[in-house]
């Protein structure tokens, strides 16, 4: 015990020396904090108020575009721009680094100036001749007229004459003066983009000397496949003015670009990359005090989509080489339009045309007999026939309508074998039994029209005729609804339209319908979109999804089965009947295919023409795709299956491509930017 109490205890020396040592730091750093505060405070607070933090936003690349098989449709292009930033400077400064500028890059303007900008060029003339135009109106002589009306005078007294006295030099040097002033103020306003490396790198060399300019990271959109889909995708721009305030509700700069049209319009929101952020910190008379802090951005979201590069390119080429073959002749302008999708889903698979692709869905035309399948259906269920109702088939002429016939005298024809055929005989009979009118009986008494107008195009309507299918693409156009005439000839009207020539359908249109017959009467809505996908790691590797776009179930055909299985059959028997009008073709698909032909005579520029159309699906029994033709406008001469033959070859691409696949063509110059215009405009 009398040796523990003789041992000190060594801990609270240690404790006292922590806190000591805990007492010298906090002295030291008030110390510190009343030397910055009462010694340097003032010249802190200085400092602080003159500096300036100006921020403005980094454009990020906008998300890719990949087909349903993970090929890239649309990438970014990487490009040098140059950019101004206005902060409020001075014409005259503004001017001499236009001139500085004009040193590095040119902008080259082809046209005539005269009557072009010349409220512009006015103001640039004044700049470089003010004395002169000082003179116009002393103001002396210009009493009580306010500074605005003293310019405003002096500038009508600027003639063609004065302003034709401009130099190659100085005229190069305006156009970059004018793409100054066409910027907002504190944000930077794109001069010229895709500017060389070199050009890039004088300027960069030579900044100090041109305030406000900068070079930046830019991207354009690059299409792999050149044109193939290009309407499709769409465009990027500048926010259109009238749709300004809407996007800055949204959190968008002025300066920003954004999709104009279609794909790119359409999931603008998607697409739109997550913009960085670039800091300046200047004085107030805007010279820089330090380095910029930049915050990166990150690319939009991915968009795959429902197409199939590879099997686009081979439809296109079907259509190439059959409407530029000597079997395809066209009263005017040459075309043809191809859909195809999974009638399952309403994945569009292609969707190709001659002259666009866009006018799959936004050009109708009248489609002739391959609508016949939607008349039987609705004679069907409104009990004006039964299956197996036979009608004889001659021509008829009935008051009100011109003579109406088939191709042959079919003599009795039932249902089946008026779709096998393409009877129009049977369908204006069931026209006729809608309305009650009996020939040899009403006379000239058609009653009222307007319900059998009605009644039909409510079936039509039931299978996507006559209305918007439910893309996801804007601008689809319905058709033309001829309306429900009353003036004479109004039943003729009517007659034509139970066999398709009268109301006008769209490729995409006539692709929904024969899908929903496929479908065992679900419509579904087509779809370009198949998924919205996170950011990869690298270009070619899909990021996690962030979106799966489902099927859309638009309406059901509340009707008999028996009787939508009577329209299958005889679309079957369309191509394989003994009579069919397709059964020369599609032998080589290696599947069962069903399908309706048409042909309307139309009027193209006061010749008698056709319009050619295909609707079909394979394989019969299980369907898995669907497909449209229209070719408007061929010659009635000579020129009959040139539908019937781009969608045979169509579908041989497509069972073709189950078995074998390579890949789609890229072009030799691996594919097109978008067009860089870099020319002045108005």
């Amino acid at each position: 015990m009398s040796e523990k109490k003789g041992q000190k205890p060594h801990l609270p020396v240690r404790l006292n020396i922590l806190f000591f040592v805990v007492f010298l730091l906090f002295s030291a750093l008030i110390l510190r904090l009343g030397i910055v505060q009462i010694v340097q405070g003032e010249e802190y607070q200085e400092e602080l108020e003159r500096t300036v933090n100006i921020s403005h936003p980094v454009e990020a690349p906008r998300g890719l575009i990949y087909d349903r098989y993970g090929n890239i449709l649309v990438d970014n292009e990487l490009l040098l721009t140059v950019t101004y930033t206005n902060r409020n400077t001075t014409q005259e400064e503004m001017l001499e680094v236009a001139a500085r500028l004009n040193e590095f890059i040119t902008m080259e303007y082809d046209g005539d100036l005269e009557g072009r900008f010349e409220r512009d060029r006015k103001e640039y003339w004044t700049l470089l001749n003010k004395d002169e135009f000082e003179a116009f109106l002393p103001m002396s002589e210009a009493g009580d007229m306010t500074d605005e009306d003293i310019h405003k005078e002096r500038l009508e007294q600027i003639t063609e004459d004065h302003l034709s006295q401009l130099t190659d030099e100085e005229i190069e040097i305006f156009f970059l003066w004018r793409e100054f002033n066409s910027g907002y103020n504190n944000l930077p306003h794109k001069v010229m983009q895709g500017i060389e490396y070199e050009e890039a790198a004088q300027i960069i060399e030579h900044i100090e000397e041109l305030p406000g300019v900068d070079i930046i990271r830019d991207s354009t959109r690059k299409y792999v496949y050149g044109d193939t889909l290009r309407g499709v995708f769409g465009s990027v721009g500048a926010i259109p003015r009238d749709n300004i305030d809407e996007f800055l509700s949204l959190g968008y700069e002025r300066n920003e670009e954004v999709g104009r049209s279609y794909l790119e319009a359409q999931y603008e929101s998607v697409l739109r990359g997550n913009k960085g952020e670039i800091e300046n910190f200047t004085d107030q008379s805007g010279n820089l005090l330090r380095n910029a802090e930049e915050k990166l951005g990150s690319r939009g979201n991915d968009l795959v989509l429902t197409l199939d590069m590879e099997l686009q390119q081979l439809v296109q080429d079907a259509i190439e080489n059959e409407v530029t073959s000597g079997n395809a002749r066209f009263i005017e302008e040459k075309d043809a339009f191809v859909v195809m999708m999974d009638p399952n889903t309403g994945d569009v698979l292609s969707m190709a045309g001659y002259s666009s692709d866009l006018g799959t869905f936004t050009q109708a035309y009248e489609a002739g007999s391959s609508i016949k399948g939607a008349t039987v259906l609705a004679g069907l269920d409104t009990g004006v026939i039964g299956p197996g109702s036979v009608i004889y088939d001659r021509p008829i002429t009935l008051p009100g309508s011109p003579p109406i016939s088939s191709v042959n005298n079919l003599g009795p024809v039932d249902d089946l074998t008026a779709l096998e055929r393409s009877s129009n005989i049977y369908m204006v009979e069931i026209a006729m039994r809608i309305i009650g009118y009996v020939p040899g009986v009403s006379g000239r008494n058609w009653g009222d029209l307007n319900p059998g107008f009605n009644t039909l195009r409510s079936y039509y309507n039931q299978f996507g005729l006559g209305i918007e299918t439910g893309i996801d693409l804007p601008n689809e156009f319905s058709g033309m609804n001829g309306g429900n005439p009353t003036r004479a000839g109004a039943a003729g009207s009517y007659l034509f339209l139970s066999f398709g020539q009268f109301d006008t359908y769209t490729t995409m249109q006539l692709a929904q319908y024969v899908s929903t017959i496929a479908n065992d009467g679900y419509r579904v809505a087509p779809r370009i979109v198949q998924e919205i996908r996170q950011p990869g790691s690298g270009r070619d590797e899909l990021g996690a999804i962030s979106q799966q776009v489902e099927t859309k179930i638009l309406n059901y055909l509340d009707v008999d089965s028996n009787h939508l299985n009577r329209i299958q059959q005889g679309f079957y028997r369309v191509v394989h009947g003994n009579q069919g009008t397709a059964r020369a073709y599609f032998r080589n698909v290696g599947v069962d295919v069903a399908g309706k032909t048409g042909t309307a005579q139309v009027m193209v520029n006061g010749e008698k023409g056709n319009n050619q159309t295909f609707v079909g699906y394979a394989p019969y029994d299980d369907p898995e795709v669907a497909i449209a033709v229209i070719v408007p406008g061929t010659r009635t001469e000579h020129t009959a299956g040139v539908a019937n033959r781009i969608a045979e070859k169509s579908l041989e691409a497509y069972f073709d491509l189950k078995e074998n696949r390579n890949g789609p063509e890229v072009s030799d110059d691996g594919g097109e930017i978008e067009e860089i215009d870099n020319t002045p405009s108005n």
